[in-house]
Order: C-alpha cells, then structure tokens, then sequence
C-alpha cells in the first residue's frame, strides 16, 4: 500500500473566467442548475428579459449596454447578416454546399475566407486600430489614410494591406447601402458615425478610395467600446447567417446549375487508365 505524501494529491483544476459561473445540480455535478454571465442569470433572467443584441453586447464587454448601445448592435446584426453573393465569404460557403460537404464545413469556409482583409474581419480589426489610434481628428486621419507603409516594420502574419482598412479599393462612388448603414448608426446617437457621416468625404480623399460597409462597422464597434480583436470575432459572426442559408440553397440545387461548376472538369491532357504494380487497371 502507498503512503500518502503531502504534495502527492494534485490540487484540483479551475478554469478561470470572469465571464461565466455555474451552480451543479444536487444530483449531477455534469448538469449546470443555475448559469450566470456576468452576474446575470441566463435561464432564470435572461432569456425572458434581452434580446439577442443586449446579449452580444453583455458577453463581449461585460455590461448592459444602453438603448441606444443595444440598438446600434442590432442595426449591425441585420446589416451583416446576409452579406450576399457578391461576398467572397458568402460563396466560400456556397462552393463548400453545392461541393455536398459537411454542414460545419459551409461555415468553416465563409470565416476562412471572410477572416482576411480585403474586405473581410481582419480588416475591421485594423480599421478600429485606426478609431482608437486617431479619434475623431481629421488631420491624424489624413496622416494615416496618406501615410506610406513602415519598411521597418515589425515581421508580422499579415501582409500589409494593400489599400487604407475600410475604403473599398475597387470602388468609384460611395454605394448606397454604405450610405443607408451610416445613417442608422449615425442616428442611434453614437459619435464616431455622426463624424464619419460629416467626414465621409474629407476621408475619402484622403485614402483615395470610397468608404465601404467594413469601415462604417469598424467605426460602430470602436465607438462601442469593442477592442480590435472583439471587433473582429463579432463581424465574423455576424455574417455566418447569410453564409448558411445560401450555402443550403446551393446544395439543393445541386453542381449542374451552380454557373461556376457547371460545365464541369474537362481534362486536355488525360492519361488514360493507370496501372498499379501488381498490373490491376485502377
């Protein structure tokens, strides 16, 4: 029999979180009875009292956001829901349906390739560095949106962007649904997009490329207190809805009236039968 020894029993482990705690069932210590997130009750408070928006906002910052707070999160959820077929995540998800893969692989798709930025969360994240870099001055705008880049600068994952984070480098005039989403916001109260609305111009001279929907959202979630990492997650998100269902759709219908697969694989140069070593025609 071994003898015990102080030091020999490993203390238990705790996984530290500030943002959720459990209460055990009686019975079941595997079974939560009472879940709470940041202080409040999910099941016994929640679920009957927020909306999804309040909610979002509560699990990224840790407080109850304000009306106005709550709203602003919603106009983005709707606005990012459905990015469309022209986003490059979009068809990410409907290659991977018509493809008949796995319903995580539609979703997986869409945030590898939504996760980048050339319009995607990645850019976001650099577009609220800029917000918490310049504020609301025109002339730090200016230096940063005419700045060229460091040859110095630090190795890094990330290429440098090839044009300023959150201006459409393919664009000629500012789209119209930029214009409608800046509104909203702009009208929740919040401050960054009542300057962005009044500076819109200004801005896109300077970057030489018009303003587009990552940098009207990257302007909301800074001045929503949302870090650039949390800006990022919380655009990659968003966008998974409109990924999903049109993904769906794609399988239903199937690869002969997908355009992009349709005509099929046609090899120019084919072999013809291979045979193994043991002289079998595979």
């Amino acid at each position: 029999m071994a003898r015990e020894v102080e030091g020999d029993t490993p203390p238990k482990e705790k996984i530290r979180t500030t943002i959720w705690a459990e209460t055990p069932e009686v019975d079941n210590p595997f079974a939560a009875r009472v879940c709470h997130c940041h202080g409040y009750d999910v099941f016994g408070e929640l679920i009957t009292k927020a909306s999804l928006p309040e909610y979002l906002y509560l699990l990224f910052r840790g407080e109850r956001p304000t009306p106005e707070q709550a709203r602003a999160v919603e106009i983005l959820g709707v606005a990012f829901a459905n990015p469309g077929v022209r986003d490059l995540s979009v068809r990410g998800a409907m290659n991977a349906g018509v493809a008949d893969a796995t319903s995580a692989a539609y979703l997986v798709a869409a945030l590898s390739v939504g996760a980048g930025q050339n319009g995607g969360a990645h850019e976001v994240a650099r577009c609220v560095e800029l917000w918490n870099q310049n504020g609301r001055g025109l002339d730090l705008w200016r230096a940063s949106l005419t700045a060229e880049p460091a040859e110095d600068a630090a190795p890094d994952i990330w290429l440098e962007p090839e044009h300023p984070p959150g201006f459409d480098p393919h664009g000629v005039s500012c789209a119209l649904p930029v214009l409608q989403l800046l509104d909203a916001l702009a009208d929740t109260g919040l401050e960054n997009s009542r300057w962005l609305r009044e500076q819109r111009t200004a801005l896109e001279s300077f970057a030489d490329h018009p303003l587009y929907l990552p940098g009207v959202a990257a302007a909301a979630l800074a001045d929503l207190g949302f870090g650039p990492e949390q800006a990022e997650l919380l655009f990659l998100i968003l966008r998974l809805p409109g990924a999903a269902v049109h993904a769906l759709e794609q399988r239903g219908l199937g690869p002969n009236r997908y355009p992009f697969f349709a005509r099929g694989l046609k090899l120019t140069d084919d072999p013809g039968p291979i045979s193994d070593d043991l002289g079998i025609v595979v």
